[in-house]
């Protein structure tokens, strides 16, 4: 197998499982970039392989890999009695430093374990043990400053902090803030290595750590599952998504690294962390050697005023190009399409922006996840949790409890497959009949609650009307809701009636912040917000 890294590839030797019938467990290939600033020649694990992490459970297989002398054999043993071996290998474009790698056997959830590292070079023996570690399932955490957003900073901090001594299971880790114009290979600079939960670990300082949402969502998950969480945080506040997507997702979209940063995001002309592929070379890249069971995003903020019209393409490209480097990088052990949950982006209380564009192109212009372009996807929406009175501005909702909550039922629904309703409710069809009217009708899997009346527009034939529009386009009427059922809901067309038309489109909450806090219009009966949608009147 060629490894993500490129065209420098290490191949290793057998990797021997020693059990007492000395058995052989399996042989792989490692492909590797020279290590990021790394010169010394010792035996070393990879800089994210600490004491008190969380390595990735059955069915999946964990993946572990270190720096060694070429020539050298390295023995990692688990609990003792598993052993692996293999042999330190090198490209000849860098001599000076060796890779080895093991895959081992899966191992169960829940289960604790020590590992001990030897490196044996004709007799010079190097020890190492990392002890303290948890097999369970790990979740990387990425996006800009709402995944950044700390624990501090939400609603009723002091009593959520005060909890995270009760979930000693759950263990963080953070990514420092770095770009590169080329892929690394390790993390370089590391922000909080692996801690177990306290006031302290969890609740550092504002936007440092730990990430509020990622936290959360590790909290209510472990409450259902029950069994230990890794959780990885990789974020950076103010960025698009195109920084953090692969190379290969640009030959896909077609789309140039724009070195003009709207005025709002440039930093005293610090730019280059905007350019295409940068954070994911230093961020993300040298974290694909790390068995995941998946990834949560949230983003889109940034990309109202850059590149808003290639969002519906680079971001669920960058999806699929994480998924197969992860799964190469981790010689098929991470799942080729392992489950993704994002949050669709809350409200900006100003007059202008793209957000309502943005929240449509999340869904690669679907309006709702799982979908042909997006499979094994789950989304929060948040348009329902404004937070006008933030201190960290209205962008940044307090309210990542909802957010954390939405992300788990997704997770329960599409990465451990549980029957459940997960989301809100999305039209399936939409009928104008002639007294003027707009039948919507929703899935019957799920029963709708009315809240409001104020979130259906409705444009008229010939208007030309565009999914581009404002919120405020002079093209599109506010139309109120005529009645509703468990499973429909009936809006007033009487507007193009009146110049002698019919009704075209319809789009839902389709504003910069869209209402008040949990009063949208379309819930269902579980408290899921409706996501907002952009439709064509399909029969008249």
């Amino acid at each position: 197998m060629k490894h993500a890294f490129g065209s420098l590839v290490i191949v290793l030797a057998t990797i021997i499982f020693v059990n007492a019938n000395q058995r052989i467990l399996r042989m792989d290939k490692f492909a590797a970039k020279k290590p990021h600033q790394q010169t010394e020649v010792t035996f070393a694990f990879a800089s994210y392989y600490q004491n008190n992490m969380v390595l990735q459970m059955e069915p999946h297989s964990a993946v572990i890999w270190g720096y060694g002398t070429p020539g050298a054999t390295v023995n990692i043993s688990v609990n003792v009695q598993d052993v692996y071996s293999t042999k330190v290998k090198v490209h000849s474009g860098f001599p000076d430093r060796g890779i080895w790698m093991v895959k081992i056997k899966p191992q169960p959830a829940g289960s604790t374990s020590d590992i001990q590292g030897v490196h044996d070079h004709f007799g010079s023996l190097q020890w190492i043990l990392l002890k303290n570690l948890l097999f369970g399932e790990v979740y990387v955490c990425s996006g800009q400053s709402n995944m950044v957003f700390t624990m501090s900073m939400v609603y009723n901090s002091s009593e959520e902090l005060k909890e995270t001594v009760n979930y000693k299971d759950i263990r963080l880790f953070t990514v420092n803030q770095n770009f590169s114009d080329d892929p690394l290979y390790d993390i370089s600079v590391i922000e909080e290595s692996w801690s177990i939960p306290s006031p302290e670990t969890v609740g550092g300082k504002d936007w440092s750590y730990f990430s509020a949402v990622c936290w959360l969502f590790g909290k209510y998950l472990y409450d259902e599952l029950k069994i230990p969480i890794g959780l990885v945080a990789s974020t950076w506040g103010g960025t698009p998504v195109e920084p953090w997507a692969p190379p290969e997702v640009f030959d896909v979209c077609n789309e140039t690294s724009n070195d003009e940063i709207p005025s709002a995001y440039d930093n005293d002309g610090f730019t280059g962390y905007w350019d295409n592929s940068k954070i994911w070379n230093a961020q993300i890249h040298p974290l694909i050697n790390m068995t995941i069971k998946g990834v949560l995003w949230y983003q889109g903020e940034s990309n109202e005023a850059y590149h808003t019209n290639s969002y519906q393409c680079v971001f669920p490209q960058m999806i699929k190009s994480w998924r197969k480097n992860w799964y190469e990088g981790t010689m098929m052990s991470t799942d080729p399409d392992f489950p993704f949950g994002f949050v669709q982006i809350g409200d900006k209380t100003s007059t202008s922006g793209s957000f309502e564009l943005i929240r449509w192109h999340q869904t690669a212009d679907y309006g709702y996840v799982p979908n042909p372009e997006m499979e094994n996807t789950f989304m929060a929406v948040a348009i329902d949790l404004p937070d006008n009175d933030s201190p960290y501005a209205s962008v940044h909702t307090r309210d990542k409890q909802d957010v954390a909550h939405r992300l788990v039922a997704g997770a329960l629904a599409v990465a451990y497959h549980r029957t459940m309703v997960f989301d809100g409710p999305f039209p399936q069809k939409l009928t104008e009949n002639t007294k003027h009217e707009i039948l919507i009708e929703y899935s019957n899997y799920q029963q709708l609650s009315v809240v409001d009346n104020n979130n259906f527009q409705i444009c008229c034939a010939d208007e030309k009307c565009q999914v581009t529009d404002p919120s405020d386009s002079p093209l599109w009427f506010t139309t109120p809701i005529l009645g509703s059922t468990d499973h429909t809901i009936t809006i007033s067309s009487k507007k193009c009636s009146d110049d002698f038309k019919y009704a075209e489109k319809v789009r839902y909450a389709w504003e910069l912040t869209p209402c008040e806090f949990k009063n949208c219009s379309v819930y269902n009966t579980l408290g899921f917000p409706a996501p907002p949608f952009f439709l064509d009147v399909t029969s008249k």
